[in-house]
């Protein structure tokens, strides 16, 4: 699949953004939260705008923007629009939380806001996850650990911002570094458990199954379908090398996994928080952007059974 820009824009913002949102809802939620309602209003401003802008990108993509009012339409059987739906609805509890927290509004609805807040965000996460994890076209997307891929970078990303935040306006509680190291840990085990698992997968489908004659051998076109590249072959017929495939994905492995994790235990046992932790943002987001670029890159669609493919 040809990778979009505003979609891998879309889902690393956003993906951040509520990963910051659930764990700062959560440490309210149970009153661990250190600081006072103004680095929570900084926090919770932070994790709304990457939201938002995130959100607004992935209009971008579309060739009618004007018309994505249309995608909360289709919640019964869509993920798109459920994605939609969840993420307008978490605005609500998250944005009466910001607003407590700018007019110093003391209130018992604090916690279940914030409960409120998590839920929406892990919801959202899951059904962007689900966008891709529900289309059985594409055997690298229609895996049952993609909608939880999902889900572990957004809350290790989240956990990183939450500690970096924390770290440079008080300090950061060890409960907070041990967050960042569970998290990071899981991810990383679930998309090496990913690669594995897709690379060890041949294809179920044929041009021969196409035909309706997968017992006769194998079938050569005789002509091309085309003579020159078309829409389909663009976007869903693009494809990476494979040593260039797996450079990006051991760039991944050093930037997203390994870095934040090195970097979070010095920062842990010698100090220089706010720097450490600095720099494991920083790698994270390079890492986070070629993981999802090569999610979408290393995509196989069915339809490319017609232009050649062998498999999809």
């Amino acid at each position: 699949m040809h990778p979009a820009y505003s979609v891998i824009f879309f889902t690393t913002a956003s993906g951040a953004g509520y990963g910051l949102l659930f764990w700062l809802s959560l440490a309210e939620a149970v009153g661990a939260m250190p600081g006072g309602r103004w680095l929570s209003f900084a926090i919770i401003a932070v994790a709304l705008t990457l939201i938002s802008l995130g959100l607004l990108s992935s209009t971008l993509h579309l060739g009618h923007p004007e018309r994505a009012i249309g995608a909360f339409l289709q919640w019964r059987s869509s993920w798109l629009s459920r994605e939609g739906v969840a993420a307008v609805l978490t605005y609500i509890p998250a944005g009466l939380l910001a607003l407590m927290w700018l007019f110093n509004i003391e209130s018992g609805l604090s916690s279940i806001l914030a409960i409120l807040s998590a839920v929406g965000a892990a919801v959202t996460v899951y059904c962007t996850g689900m966008i891709y994890g529900s289309l059985r076209t594409i055997r690298q997307w229609s895996h049952h650990l993609v909608p939880l891929i999902y889900l572990g970078f957004a809350a290790a990303t989240g956990a990183l911002l939450f500690g970096f935040s924390l770290a440079i306006c008080v300090s950061l509680p060890m409960w907070t570094t041990l967050l960042i190291l569970v998290t990071t840990v899981t991810a990383a085990v679930m998309k090496i458990s990913y690669w594995k698992q897709v690379d060890a997968d041949p294809g179920q489908y044929t041009r021969e199954m196409a035909l309706g004659m997968p017992h006769l051998g194998t079938a050569r076109p005789l002509d091309p379908p085309h003579s020159r590249p078309n829409f389909v072959m663009r976007e869903m017929g693009y494809s990476v090398a494979r040593n260039h495939a797996e450079k990006l994905r051991t760039l991944t492995m050093v930037t997203l996994m390994g870095a934040p994790i090195v970097l979070t235990l010095l920062a842990m046992l010698i100090g220089l928080t706010g720097l450490w932790l600095a720099l494991a943002v920083i790698a994270a987001g390079v890492g986070i952007v070629t993981e999802r670029w090569l999610f979408f890159a290393e995509a196989e669609h069915v339809s490319q059974l017609y232009y050649g493919a062998a498999r999809a």
